[in-house]
Formats: C-alpha cells, sequence, structure tokens
C-alpha cells in the first residue's frame, strides 16, 4: 500500500507543471553554452588533479601488500603531486564549485523579466512558486548530475590505476563528499538567485554574487586575522598565556566560521582525512591517554554536523528570501 502510494505521488509529481518547468530549466542549461564552458573547465581541471594525484600514489600502493589501509581513494582528493605545481580536487573544487552555482542562478529571473517571457509564463494557469522552485530545482540537478559523474569518474580512474578496489567506508566518505559538495554549491545557487530577483540587470547581479565570493575567499580571512590581532594584549606574543593563545584561537574559529568557505574546508578535512580527530584546540591533557587511530564515518559526521547545518541552512535561508520576494513582488511588462 505505501509502495502504491509513493509511485501515485511520483507520477502526479511527474505530470505537475512544476515537473514541466524544471525539466525545461535542465534543458535550457545542457543547451547553454556558458555552462558547458564552465562544466569543461572545471572538469579538465579535476581530471589534471586526479591524474597527478594518481601518478604520486601509484608507486607507493604498489609497494604496500594491504594498501587499502592508507585510504588511498581519499589521498586522491587531496594530494597533489610530487613537485606541487597542481593543486589538489578539493582545492579545485572548493575555488571552482561557487563559481558554477553563480552562473547557473545569477539570470535565473531578471533575464526572463527583460526579455518579457515572464508575464508569458504567469499568464498561464501556473502556481508562481512553481516558477522560482524550478529554476532552483533544475540546477540543482544539473549540478547533482556533474558531481556525482566526475566523482564515479574518479573512483573508475583508481581501479583502472591502482587495481584496488576502495572499501566500503571509503566510498561511502566519497558520496558524502560529494553531497556535501552539491549542498555548498546549492548555497552559492540561491544566493544568486536572490541577487537575480533584487537586481534588474543580470551583470549587477552576476557581480554582486562574485564580490561576494572574493569576500569570503580572500578578505574576510584577512579582516578576522585583524580583528583577533586587536584583541591581543599589547607585548610580545611569546608572553602571552596559553589560556590567552586558546582564547584567541577560538574567538578565530567563531569568527571564521561564519564564512560558508571555512566551514566547507572544514567539512573537507574530517571526512577526507580520518586521522584528524577534532577542529578545536586540543589541551594536554586531552591528548595524555588517547589511542592515535583514525575515526570511523560515524564518528567524522558527529564532529562536523554543526558545519553541514550551517551550509544547508544558509542555502535554504538565501532561497527562501529568494521566494517570498519574488512570490510578492509586482511583475509588469
Amino acid at each position: 500500500m505505501e509502495l502504491h502510494n509513493v509511485a501515485k505521488r511520483i507520477e502526479t509529481f511527474v505530470n505537475s507543471s512544476l515537473w514541466t518547468l524544471t525539466r525545461k530549466e535542465i534543458t535550457d542549461h545542457i543547451r547553454s553554452f556558458r555552462f558547458n564552458i564552465l562544466l569543461a573547465i572545471i572538469f579538465l581541471t579535476c581530471i589534471a588533479a586526479i591524474y597527478s594525484a594518481l601518478s604520486s600514489i601509484r608507486d607507493v600502493a604498489a609497494g604496500i601488500e594491504d594498501a587499502k589501509d592508507m585510504n588511498l581513494y581519499l589521498q586522491m582528493l587531496t594530494i597533489t603531486d610530487s613537485s606541487g605545481s597542481l593543486p589538489s580536487f578539493i582545492t579545485f573544487i572548493s575555488f571552482l564549485g561557487p563559481l558554477l552555482g553563480i552562473s547557473l542562478g545569477f539570470d535565473a529571473i531578471n533575464k526572463e523579466r527583460n526579455a518579457h517571457t515572464l508575464l508569458r509564463v504567469l499568464s498561464q494557469p501556473v502556481p508562481r512558486d512553481y516558477i522560482i522552485l524550478s529554476k532552483f530545482l533544475g540546477s540543482l540537478a544539473v549540478i547533482a548530475a556533474f558531481i556525482f559523474s566526475i566523482g564515479l569518474l574518479i573512483i573508475g580512474a583508481g581501479i583502472l590505476s591502482m587495481g584496488i578496489p576502495p572499501s566500503f567506508e571509503e566510498f561511502i566518505r566519497i558520496i558524502t563528499y560529494l553531497v556535501m559538495i552539491i549542498s555548498y554549491i546549492g548555497f552559492w545557487l540561491g544566493l544568486s538567485i536572490l541577487f537575480s530577483i533584487r537586481f534588474k540587470q543580470a551583470a549587477t547581479s552576476a557581480l554582486a554574487g562574485i564580490a561576494i565570493w572574493l569576500f569570503f575567499s580572500i578578505f574576510y580571512s584577512i579582516i578576522v586575522n585583524l580583528i583577533v590581532n586587536a584583541s591581543l594584549p599589547d607585548q610580545l606574543f611569546q608572553s602571552i598565556s596559553a589560556e590567552q593563545q586558546q582564547q584567541n584561537y577560538e574567538l578565530y574559529t567563531n569568527l571564521m566560521r561564519l564564512s560558508p568557505n571555512f566551514l566547507f574546508s572544514e567539512i573537507t578535512t574530517i571526512l577526507l582525512t580520518p586521522s584528524y580527530r577534532t577542529l578545536g584546540p586540543v589541551s594536554m591533557e586531552q591528548i595524555v591517554g588517547s589511542i592515535p587511530s583514525p575515526l570511523g564515518l560515524f564518528d567524522s559526521l558527529t564532529i562536523i554536523w554543526p558545519q553541514v547545518i550551517g551550509i544547508i541552512s544558509a542555502g535554504i535561508i538565501c532561497f527562501a528570501i529568494a521566494y517570498f520576494i519574488f512570490i510578492f513582488q509586482e511583475i509588469r511588462s
């Protein structure tokens, strides 16, 4: 009976106007030259990073009997080549992922408003909220398909190159990390859709999204460092007590966690490096007696749960604001 109800709901959704609009958005993104060019850039840079990582760890895996214990598939995403000339996969995806979300949403609404096609859609028997929901769901579906394709390609390349399948925990960690990437890009997608509703010109909304991205990527850490340094007493750093150093570090961490980039970096560190057991400062009393063993997946998820909730909440808040502005906004020709 439950399966019958689920199948009926799926059939209702497929036959609804929301799915029709969502499918149209997916098709428009796939046929867009701008989207395909950006996907090609992200794809080529990520593949280059994976190739350099494989060249570094292939020789290491060949001389070890039980290479599964080294988490080689996680190292594929985190390490660089021996020369350090090419960044890792996580560096590329953290840098280019927000641009993907911004590029898919910065002209979602104002482009149709300027082309006078939004009034044509609203003149049809289609609820207004279906329009903005389809914009978000269609873009997020394309992002999810692309990210999961890259993840499965990475796993396949690792199997062909090293001849060692990933362990179950490695596979789950990689899939979880891909979901976190989608959530992270979804935040920037929701923010860019908000700007596309707030500003009439697509260029203005694009510049606003890029400005926010640059602020959190470059300038926010500089501002936080200035604030923390200003809170230090007027004396040499060596004379500061351990308690004061810990308080300054906690202040720095708490301020940095207001940045989605920093939250995503913490999620990346814990998920892809099981040897990390905590994200905050550790006292000597906590170190004494602890066993230096990698954390399990459940323990890692427990550590990063606040960061995950923070990123998802930020994306939901941005889209909710865009949703209510669009619902009550007056649209004229």
